[in-house]
């Protein structure tokens, strides 16, 4: 007789509950055992499954996956209600779904599919699947029954953060009607705000950008709503429109010359009815240093957030070995770095035709399709977003050899052989208009510098899935050097990935002021398990412990907490919600401070137009990129100062710690200033900015500052003053009619307003000669690249030599006998550097 299965071992048994339990009962495990790790936050979110907002961090490759799909299934058995798993892309979801069916873990991709309404299968998805204005799963205000859910499991929750702000973000693109009707609506507001980036929206300049100011923006919100409600069922609003029409006047909006975007200061996460009201929600995310976003991006309990369920040990990381070639010797070039790199996946590090050991997969980690260009002799394929499922595959099935990802710093894991040698060149800038501005004005905030941190810490993750993993990673350029080498950068790491950087600073100080030879015996070491290097490894990471409480920080809930409020009409509220936070900052950031002074008024004008301008007017002592009050403000005379080495001398101590870090932030100005690219004018005009400084002069941003005015000024000496324009993004022959003329406004601005000293014009461009129908103006100089390469390294040499010995840079006489040395003086700079006009042949 056959026996009936379906009638043994199944009477009266209840479904099992605990995650740890569900995956006993498996008939086929795909691992004998949970990882130590899984098992210890699965109990402990099964301890605390009833809070709101959990989040749960392990490293990266510490199975987080599992993870979640447990959970998801635990949900589901105890029938609290629906479960639905969120991955940042489709080619996520993939994966995840793939996983599942490895646990027997039944799922879905369709959200009106009956398994997943009758909870009995869990629904993987992607963001904005769920967030976005004709939701499946309902909005606000659409008719429909929202979906009730049970349980959302946010995987890589940082990673949805781009993500989820780009849901909440309404662009009008140049062609559209409704651009040229808003761009006409705030045209003298505009104005007011910086006539020289107005100029720019006119004449279609790619890096022209200007604020429009929030009073304005308020006060016409009924012509705003007449212009952009008739657009709302089209193809680039509808999806948006839902989200934002009831908070539109709490937006800040950005006119650039391809758009103007008009995003709230934190997504209204609350059209969304779904996901706010799930009974639980859980965010997957590695261990990164700050967790203030999923506060300010997806509403979630700051007190919750801050008490985050880890295992009890990091150990559970993969080896690395981190090095940035750069700050071992600033003399090492990138390019060499490449030659090494493709040695590594030829097996020939010598690169004399004889394999020294296997070959190996790179992977090349690169923020645009620009940076691309630097490894296309080197690289066997060039993969995009689109790309990335079967070139994924590739990778893991075997040996590819150097690959490039384009863009691509999270939501890729590369395990085991599919890449031993991980090189990061650059991290992702800031694109749409919004950030651009925050770039700008919170420039030196240690807010801009996380973001930057948790970028760099999620590339470097890629390499390495499980504690049994290995993988060496490099990062170019002086940026990235900077980030693991000076404290601030240092701090903002995850507990693990900072024992990995101490370790690798340790073999980092032996050979130190080596060349790539020395780099490549250190690589050996990791990639041919050298006994030594993984005893060390191992116990780098046996007694880190992850950080007991997250990190929130206070103005990231105040932010919330106010726009919250301000939505809900009560705008008094919500500015004395952000002063609380400023007064509680303190003295330390004050970009920050005036930031948020900013957003303050931003509330005030609601109620209280005057006091918002005051307020405004305080935010400009503070931060000198905020909006420009109605009344403007007249510009402050830049004065010189007494004695140029003493101000260079003081400006290099407070900056600098030791003479690798000076060498580094010198390099890292000049990798700012990249010729022919638009897009990177801010980044040049800071750097030249900043550059001003390293070297004694007072020096400023006016056009930045004042919306009028050149883009920097140089105070050379009490009675002379550099008036630079930057072109560094053109590419023309000559220089063009309109380049020359704003330069000549700019003389005339610094007459208008310090008629007491001489203007000396300098235009940085790739050319010397006039266009035909330009007017030259008198005394020009002008910085073309080769001229730039100079100064760099003339600029090199004076921080070479004074990082040559401890304390040297803060020594006023050192500094004068080192700037008189390479001809970095007031008198003799631009006479060396730079060199007259040509007129048009």
């Amino acid at each position: 007789m056959a026996l009936n299965w379906d009638l043994i071992g199944t009477g009266d048994s209840e479904a099992l509950l605990r995650p740890r339990d569900i995956y006993a009962g498996l008939a086929s495990r795909p691992w004998p055992y949970l990882r130590h790790e899984q098992g210890e936050v699965l109990d402990k979110w099964f301890d605390h499954r009833d809070d709101r907002h959990v989040v749960i961090k392990q490293n990266t490759g510490g199975g987080k996956t599992a993870v979640g799909l447990l959970i998801a299934q635990s949900t589901l058995n105890e029938g609290v209600g629906k479960a639905v798993y969120l991955t940042p892309d489709n080619y996520l979801v993939k994966q995840v779904r793939e996983e599942a069916t490895k646990l027997d873990i039944a799922t879905t991709d369709d959200p009106y599919d009956p398994a997943f309404l009758t909870a009995q299968a869990v629904l993987v998805t992607n963001y904005q699947k769920l967030i976005n204005g004709k939701s499946a799963f309902g909005v606000v205000g659409d008719g429909k029954e929202p979906t009730d859910l049970g349980v959302v499991v946010v995987d890589d929750a940082h990673a949805a953060l781009t993500r989820t702000e780009d849901q909440f973000r309404l662009r009008v693109p140049t062609g559209h009607e409704a651009y040229g009707k808003l761009l006409e609506l705030f045209a003298q507001d505009l104005k007011h705000q910086s006539a020289n980036a107005w100029s720019g929206l006119e004449d279609k300049d790619p890096t022209a950008l200007v604020p429009i100011p929030f009073w304005a923006w308020a006060d016409k919100r009924e012509e705003v709503l007449k212009i952009l409600r008739p657009h709302r069922e089209e193809q680039g609003f509808k999806f948006v429109w839902p989200l934002l029409a009831e908070v539109v006047h709490l937006c800040a909006a950005t006119a650039t010359s391809s758009a103007i975007e008009i995003r709230p200061s934190c997504p209204p996460i609350d059209r969304i009815p779904s996901f706010v009201r799930a009974r639980r929600r859980v965010y997957l995310t590695a261990t990164l240093a700050d967790d203030s976003a999923l506060v300010t991006d997806f509403g979630a309990d700051p007190a919750l957030v801050a008490k985050p369920i880890t295992p009890g040990s990091a150990a559970d990381l993969g080896e690395r070995m981190i090095l940035a070639p750069v700050a071992l010797n600033p003399d090492l070039d990138d390019e060499a770095v490449r030659v090494l790199a493709r040695q590594f996946a030829d097996g020939d590090q010598d690169g004399d035709g004889v394999a020294e050991t296997e070959p190996v997969n790179v992977v090349v980690l690169v923020p645009s399709d620009r940076a691309t260009a630097t490894w296309a002799r080197y690289a066997d394929r060039t993969w995009r977003v689109g790309d990335l499922e079967a070139g994924v595959k590739e990778l893991q099935a075997g040996y590819v050899g150097l690959v490039v990802l384009v863009n691509k710093y999270d939501g890729v894991n590369l395990p085991a052989g599919a890449c031993r040698l991980l090189i990061l060149d650059g991290v992702p800038r800031p694109l749409d208009g919004v950030e651009r501005r925050e770039a700008v004005a919170l420039a030196d905030s240690t807010v801009r510098l996380a973001r930057e941190v948790q970028r760099i810490e999620q590339g470097m993750g890629r390499g390495v899935r499980d504690g049994e993993d290995y993988c060496a990673v490099l990062l170019l350029g002086a940026k990235l050097g900077t980030a693991i080498h000076e404290a601030r950068h240092l701090a903002l790491f995850s507990p693990a990935t900072q024992a990995q950087l101490k370790l690798s600073r340790d073999i980092a100080g032996q050979i130190k002021g080596e060349g790539l030879d020395a780099v490549r015996q250190a690589l050996r070491a990791c990639l041919g398990r050298v006994p030594q290097w993984r005893e060390r490894s191992r116990r780098a990471l046996a007694e880190v412990r992850y950080a007991e409480r997250g990190t929130v920080r206070p103005e990231a809930v105040a932010l919330r907490e106010a726009f919250d409020l301000a939505a809900t009409g009560r705008a008094p509220a919500a500015a004395e919600r952000v002063q609380k936070a400023v007064n509680d900052l303190g003295g330390g950031d004050t970009a920050l401070r005036g930031w948020l002074r900013e957003q303050k008024a931003a509330y005030l004008h609601l109620t209280d137009p005057v006091a918002a301008q005051q307020a405004l007017a305080g935010a400009l002592n503070d931060n000198a990129f905020v909006l420009r009050p109605v009344n403007g403000g007249a510009p402050i005379q830049l004065k010189a100062a007494a004695v140029q080495s003493r101000a260079a001398a003081e400006f290099l101590a407070a900056q600098y710690r030791d003479g690798t870090g000076l060498r580094l932030g010198v390099q890292a100005l000049f990798e700012d200033v990249v010729w022919g690219e638009e897009e990177r004018s801010d980044d040049a005009e800071r750097a030249w900015q900043v550059l001003g400084e390293h070297l004694g002069f007072a020096s400023t941003r006016p056009e930045k500052q004042y919306g009028t005015g050149p883009d920097n000024l140089w105070a050379l000496s009490a009675a002379r003053q550099a008036v630079v324009e930057l072109k560094t993004g053109c590419t023309t022959g000559t220089i063009a009619k309109k380049d020359m003329d704003q330069l000549g406004g700019s003389i005339r601005w610094l007459n208008d307003h310090n008629a007491e000293v001489e203007a000396l014009p300098v235009m940085l461009h790739p050319s010397r000669v006039s266009d035909a129908k330009a007017t030259a103006v008198p005394g020009m100089r002008v910085v073309t690249p080769a001229l730039f390469e100079k100064l760099k390294e003339a600029v090199s040499g004076y921080a070479a030599a004074l990082a040559g010995s401890p304390d040297r840079w803060a020594d006023e006489l050192v500094v004068r006998e080192q700037l008189a040395h390479y001809k970095l003086t007031g008198d003799r700079l631009f006479t060396t550097y730079a060199e007259p006009l040509s007129p048009s042949s």
